[in-house]
Parts: C-alpha cells; sequence; structure tokens
C-alpha cells in the first residue's frame, strides 16, 4: 500500500491541485477508521504518512499493565520496560505493527478516501473559483441540450442555463459562443451547480456597466431598469456631473455603445431616457414619443391617468401593451392610457345660457338677444327700448327685457 502512495500524493498536488497535507490526512483518518472496523477491532491505532516519499507507518497503542487481559491493546510491564526504560503503569506505549496488517479493507478504503476527497475538492474548487463571479457576465460555450434547459462549458465546470433563463427566439447549438449572467451557485446533492439568466435585468444592467465607462466610475447612475426580454427594455439614468450628458454617455458617439448591447440581445430594442423624481416628468419623458395631453395623478393609489390623442395612443400603450407595462414598472405607479377626445365648446349656447340665467328669460328670448349682438349685461349700459324695437323686438319685449336687465344690474350691485 506504501509504494501506491506517492505517486497518488504527487498526482493530486500537480494535477488537481490538492494540498499533500490535505491529502495525507484524509488517507489516514480513512485507514484508521477502516482498520479499527476490521482486523484491527479494538486497537487503538497510530498512522502517519511520510509527505516524502508517501511511507505508511502504523502503530498499535498499548495500554502498559501487570496482567494482560487483551493482547491487542494491553502490554506487560516486563516487556514494555524493554522497548521504553522506565515507562510506568497505565501509561500507553506505541508499537509499531506491520502496514500489511491492517488489512486488505484499509487498503480499499485508502483508495475510497482518495476519490471521495477529489469529489469534494472539485465540488470545493467550483464555489470557491466562482463564489466572487456570482452578479457578472460569464462566457462560454454550449454543450449540449436536455429538453429546455443548455449546459455551458464556462471552463473546468459546466453551467446551467435553463428554459425559463432563456430569451424567447433565441437558439443555441451544441459549439456556439453565449454570454450570459451568473445569478447563483446552487447546492445540489450533486454538489455546487451554477445557475446562468439571459432574461434578467441584471445582465443588461451589467451589459452597460461593461460598454459605458461612465457607468463603470460612477458619473452616471442607473436609477430605474425594467424589461420585457428579447422585446424591449426601458432604463432611466441620470448625471453626477453637469457636463456629462447621461443618455449621451449611454448611447455613445452614433450609437455605438448601445448599438454592441443591442447585438448582444439579438435586436431587443432599449429606451434610453433621463431620470426624474416627479412621476409626471418621468411620465412625459417614458412615453416619448408619445405625449400625453392630459395627465390625472392619484397619490393616495399612485395610480396615473393618461390622456393621449388617437395617433399617438398606440404608441404610447405599444405592441401588445408592453411600453405601458415598461413605463408602469420604470415609474413604480400604475398607468391607465385612454384615447383624449377634444371638446368642442359651442360659445353661443354657452353664451346664451349664461344671459337666460342672468335675466331670468327663457332661452328662446336669449338666444334673440345674442344674436342681436346682447351678450351680456354690460352692453345693455345705456341701451333703450327703440334700440331693442329696431333689433326686432317687439314694444312688449323691449319693455319686459330693460325691466329685467334693470332688475339684474340691481341684484349684482347690491
Amino acid at each position: 500500500m506504501s509504494n501506491d502512495i506517492l505517486p497518488v500524493l504527487e498526482y493530486m498536488e500537480k494535477e488537481k491541485g490538492i494540498e499533500r497535507a490535505d491529502m495525507i490526512s484524509a488517507i489516514v483518518n480513512a485507514i484508521k477508521t477502516a482498520a479499527m472496523k476490521g482486523v484491527n477491532s479494538g486497537q487503538e491505532l497510530k498512522i502517519e504518512i511520510d509527505p516524502k516519499n508517501g511511507k505508511l507507518h502504523a502503530w498499535s497503542l498499548l495500554k502498559v499493565v501487570d496482567s494482560v487481559s487483551d493482547p491487542k491493546i494491553e502490554i506487560h510491564i516486563e516487556k514494555a520496560s524493554t522497548l521504553q526504560p522506565g515507562i510506568m503503569m497505565g501509561e500507553f506505549i506505541e508499537k509499531e505493527i506491520d502496514p500489511a496488517s491492517l488489512g486488505r479493507i484499509a487498503a480499499q478504503t485508502a483508495r475510497q478516501a482518495v476519490m471521495q476527497k477529489l469529489r469534494q475538492f472539485e465540488k470545493d474548487r467550483i464555489y470557491d473559483d466562482f463564489k466572487d463571479m456570482v452578479g457578472n457576465i460569464v462566457t462560454g460555450t454550449v454543450r449540449r441540450r436536455e429538453r429546455n434547459d443548455i449546459y455551458v462549458d464556462i471552463g473546468k465546470v459546466e453551467a446551467l442555463l435553463m428554459g425559463r433563463e432563456q430569451v424567447p427566439g433565441e437558439e443555441y447549438q451544441p459549439g456556439d459562443r453565449i454570454r450570459c449572467f451568473l445569478s447563483e451557485i446552487a447546492s445540489t446533492p450533486r454538489g455546487p451547480e451554477l445557475i446562468l439568466t439571459r432574461t434578467s435585468p441584471k445582465f443588461v444592467r451589467r451589459l452597460f456597466e461593461l460598454e459605458v465607462t461612465e457607468i463603470a466610475d460612477g458619473t452616471v447612475s442607473i436609477e430605474a431598469f425594467a424589461r420585457e426580454p428579447g422585446y424591449r427594455t426601458k432604463m432611466a439614468v441620470i448625471s453626477n456631473d453637469t457636463k456629462v450628458d447621461p443618455v449621451g454617455a449611454c448611447v455613445g458617439a452614433r450609437g455605438a455603445r448601445v448599438k454592441s448591447i443591442v447585438r448582444e440581445l439579438n435586436g431587443e430594442k432599449i429606451d434610453i431616457i433621463n431620470h426624474f423624481e416627479d412621476p409626471e416628468q418621468m411620465v412625459y419623458e417614458a412615453l416619448k414619443p408619445a405625449v400625453p395631453r392630459e395627465i390625472i395623478i392619484n397619490e393616495r393609489d399612485r395610480r396615473i391617468q393618461l390622456m393621449v390623442a388617437e395617433d399617438d395612443l398606440a404608441i404610447a400603450i405599444g405592441r401588445k401593451g408592453q411600453n405601458a407595462r415598461l413605463t408602469s414598472r420604470i415609474i413604480g405607479w400604475k398607468i391607465d392610457i385612454e384615447e383624449w377626445k377634444e371638446q368642442t365648446v359651442d360659445v353661443q349656447d354657452e353664451a346664451t345660457k349664461k344671459l337666460a340665467s342672468a335675466l331670468q328669460v327663457d332661452g328662446e328670448l336669449a338666444g334673440r338677444l345674442i344674436t342681436a349682438g346682447f351678450v351680456s349685461l354690460d352692453i345693455f349700459e345705456g341701451v333703450e327700448a327703440d334700440d331693442l324695437e329696431g333689433s326686432g323686438f317687439t314694444a312688449e319685449e323691449a319693455a319686459a327685457i330693460l325691466s329685467k336687465v334693470a332688475a339684474a344690474q340691481g341684484s349684482e350691485s347690491a
């Protein structure tokens, strides 16, 4: 067994990166446990492996007594004194034994310990190597598809891109290169499993952080974010430097920066807007190029009712309500969008009603007065019966009208 240990230690250390001391500790504990359950049952054992040559040494721990009842665990005082002069009764002495006497089961257990240590190390290595990568983008190669799930080789380990984390319409074949967001390291019976996503808003946010230096250095901040994977993303940004246009920084010269991200997302549309604390300003900004004609804000229910012109209605709502949903998410308010219909007001009709009310006359007479130019009480200043008769009113009507005017003016002055 000793001859087999050194090559194993060297291989594990060089090829797998397992420390020699860790490997020795695992093998020693496994052999000791197996031996004490097998042919060496009941014995106290001490086992060591020389890290330089891999040689195995074993000792049996024997209690010094004056009458031996079990030679596996006891030794007579006289014999013990020859091995270790000066030893006292009740003390323990280490007696070296042949490692071969530990038995075949112990050897098998040692091999199993090596494999178990290797598996555990690989599990721990996966976690240690990628724990700091959670929340970042990783690049890999598609290895295989199982049902709707895709397994991606990201270097020394396969990561899982589940069906629900894939963007609708995207298709990948074995050998394709793919970029994903590492969302978590899940604990499973098989060990740690790296979970990827391409649908999370964090994926697009991280792409912008990598592409736009102003976001990376904190000059520009992403304040609000909403996404419908594969269709549209809406992002609100602010600048912490008055000299930097946040939208322009994200778009880049001739749209270079945002185009790069759109290509990565296979054509997903991206709207980048200025962020405002005021929800009304945010609505105007988020719905562009549609322009609301009227906005009614219900702060208690955090609800906004928008009235938009017929020409802007389809733009404001978006395909299958997409733009309205994203606007609602990015603002954090519920949004209702309705068509704005211009209300035409009949000025003459309104004036007629007002004059009829003031003079306490019927609508027909008030309408005739409006048509004749008598549109308000002020117009009657200096008007006499002859003036009214000249406008088509009878003497009786003229007298009644002037009486009504006098009464109304008297009421106003009172």
